[in-house]
């Protein structure tokens, strides 16, 4: 039995009690511990494919948080939400879908050539879009190599080289991932009629599988590398080129 008196038992039960609170509250809840490295942020751009996605179902998924909205009728999206970068972007209209990726805050659009960026980045990690995206979420690789502008960009310069290469149109809007445009208008709208009509893109307005080829032998042939012992990827990788593995595609 306690020998203690009565109000000193109800003080230190109660000082127990809320240190437990507090300790529960300092431990984020047991398991939102990561959810202060997010924050709102604010995407938005273009999906077209040399015409405008119009309406198309955009599902922005992120590292931590996701969000869906709907293009307008040109094929404009905007979405602010809370959210962990990198993120994963879709466009989905009809039978046409295509991916995107955002690295910050920002304009990024979804066009064929912003999914034959996702298809190179996917072979310098020596998989395939598909798997790409349906990995991201758990795959910290993924996640850093999509979040490095650096190598996110040098494979953009990459697919501007060999669409000019294989097909021989010259992009007016290299920057095709975050330059803002609008359909029917000349830049990036204007590259992507150019690249329907030397047969880039196929019907559906999904890149045609030779470019997707094309991109995927290209990305395989210049790896993202990893920096020893920490899993991180760097840039050593990423330079131009690809062609090596075009003669047989020419």
């Amino acid at each position: 039995m306690s020998t203690w008196p009565p109000h000193v038992v109800r003080s230190v039960g109660a000082e127990l009690l809320s240190g437990c609170v507090a300790l529960f509250a300092g431990c984020g809840g047991g398991g939102n511990g990561n959810a202060s490295n997010a924050s709102m942020i604010s995407i938005s751009g273009t999906a077209a494919t040399g015409k405008a996605l119009a309406n198309a179902a955009i599902s922005i998924d992120c590292t931590r948080g996701s969000i869906s909205v709907a293009a307008d009728a040109n094929g404009n999206y905007h979405a602010t939400f809370s959210a962990e970068l990198p993120c994963i972007i879709a466009a989905t209209s009809g039978v046409t879908t295509l991916h995107s990726a955002a690295f910050a805050g920002g304009t990024y659009n979804i066009t064929p050539e912003t999914d034959l960026l996702l298809t190179y980045l996917a072979a310098q990690l020596g998989t395939n879009e598909s798997a790409l995206i349906i990995g991201f979420a758990v795959n910290t690789r993924f996640q850093q190599t999509l979040e490095n502008q650096t190598d996110v960009l040098t494979a953009q310069a990459a697919v501007v080289q060999n669409l000019q290469q294989r097909y021989g149109v010259t992009l007016s809007t290299p920057n095709f991932l975050t330059s803002t445009f609008t359909v029917g208008q000349s830049g990036v709208d204007s590259d992507l009629e150019a690249l329907l009509a030397r047969g880039a893109i196929d019907v559906n307005g999904e890149p045609d599988r030779v470019a997707v080829t094309l991109m995927a032998t290209a990305g395989a042939a210049n790896p993202i590398a990893t920096s020893p012992g920490t899993g991180t990827s760097g840039t050593g990788g990423t330079g131009l080129g690809g062609t090596g593995g075009m003669g047989g595609m020419m």
